[in-house]
């Protein structure tokens, strides 16, 4: 008896397989996730500690709070490699062992009495961190397609904005112990890797390629069509970190003292960035049609903040300016990866991820700048509600553009 013919390939023979995408897989990816977001806020509860142990090292007040602001330098610098390394040697094995290094290298602090050293080690600790965050999002791409994708694109984002919060309650309190204690919680990737080897199976393309190998002809580093969205990504990183790192300060030049109120405060912002998550994947229509509104909303925000003279008039604004955060963030994601096929996607993803935490990165310092030039910090977040105002009306002028194409669906 003849054996029934296959079913023929389709047509899309790059996208990838999404079958059997169990709970465990994404919850591996959304910890994955959050391990850069865990360096960028663990151990800022101790670094006035840290700054007082290392007191008598030359030029300690400079490299104590490079200690936490220098992984994300490093991770946007290399994040491109990232990519280039992702789409070469593959996602799971380079998330793998990116994981492991995050893990010993981040703990290093522990037994290192060197602040040169520990500085060096956190560059190590960016590098790590640019591999994982490069090849969890490449990862959720590949995995997941169409709506599919943008609610976990959402749900990434989601879990960023929860584990800032966490991570930085959880960094305070363990900082009680000591300086060197939040650094034990970088033994975590100790945990994920194993459980990454094991589960996380390697994405092979639907037209029959080896696995995490592109199928075909080798196309060329879509630059041209992700240099708008990553240009874009850099600004709207500084709009989505403008609140949780300068909340503080403007609580602060109205009179509030109380960590307590400040914590309450930035907690308050970060669900508000939930909840712009969450109506993300329940709003319909084009992506890239409603940036206009998100960046008009976040521009509202800003606003509001900077003509606020009560606390509970900022966090007002910080809640209005949070929503839009929540959608703008999976938006600038969904639209990247909609323009990249299965073979160039790590580097994509790479150059998006590092357009991401270098907005990250010159964010405070463009307000420090702005600052010194209005003589406020809410003057300051006033100007960048400006910027978005602009950045909302510009798209909204070039939105009936044609976006580009990929040569097959994704």
């Amino acid at each position: 008896m003849s054996r029934p013919a296959s079913p023929p390939a389709p047509a899309e023979g790059l996208r990838p397989s999404t079958e059997s995408a169990g709970r465990l897989r994404a919850v591996l990816l959304m910890a994955g996730s959050c391990l850069p977001v865990l360096g960028a806020v663990l151990i800022a509860p101790v670094l006035p500690k840290m700054q007082e142990h290392f007191a008598a090292v030359p030029g300690a007040k400079t490299l104590v709070p490079v200690v936490l602001t220098i992984p994300a330098l490093a991770l946007a610098l290399l994040a491109p490699f990232a990519g280039v390394v992702v789409d070469r040697l593959g996602r799971v094995r380079l998330l793998v062992w990116g994981t492991v290094l995050y893990a010993l290298l981040g703990t290093a602090p522990l037994w290192l009495d060197s602040l040169g050293a520990i500085v060096i080690s956190r560059v190590v600790v960016g590098i790590a961190e640019a591999a994982i965050m490069t090849c969890c999002t490449t990862l959720i791409g590949d995995y997941y397609s169409g709506r599919t994708r943008e609610r976990y694109l959402a749900l990434q984002t989601m879990c960023a904005s929860v584990s800032a919060t966490a991570f930085f309650v959880v960094g305070g309190a363990v900082g009680s112990a000591g300086w060197r204690a939040p650094f034990w919680i970088y033994a975590v990737g100790l945990l994920l890797a194993p459980a990454m080897a094991l589960t996380l199976s390697k994405p092979r393309p639907t037209g029959g390629a080896a696995p995490e190998e592109p199928a075909g002809e080798k196309t060329s580093f879509p630059v041209r069509r992700l240099a708008g969205i990553c240009a874009l990504t850099v600004f709207g990183a500084m709009v989505f970190y403008t609140v949780p790192v300068e909340m503080s300060y403007l609580l602060d030049d109205l009179g509030v003292k109380s960590t307590g109120v400040i914590g309450l405060a930035t907690a308050i912002a970060s669900a508000a960035t939930v909840v712009g998550s969450i109506a993300f994947t329940r709003l319909s229509g084009s992506t890239a049609g409603r940036l206009p509104v998100v960046f008009a909303l976040c521009a509202a925000g800003f606003v509001v903040i900077a003509l606020a003279n009560s606390p509970v008039v900022v966090i007002v604004g910080a809640v209005l300016n949070c929503l839009g955060t929540g959608v703008l963030l999976p938006s600038l994601l969904t639209i990247a990866m909609s323009r990249l096929d299965f073979a160039e996607r790590g580097r994509g993803t790479g150059l998006w991820t590092a357009a991401f935490f270098a907005g990250e990165f010159i964010c405070p310092l463009v307000l420090i700048g702005l600052e010194s030039a209005t003589g406020s910090m809410a003057h300051a977040v006033g100007l960048l509600g400006l910027a978005s105002a602009l950045t909302a009306g510009g798209l909204l002028l070039v939105r009936r553009r044609p976006a580009p194409r990929l040569r097959s669906a994704v």
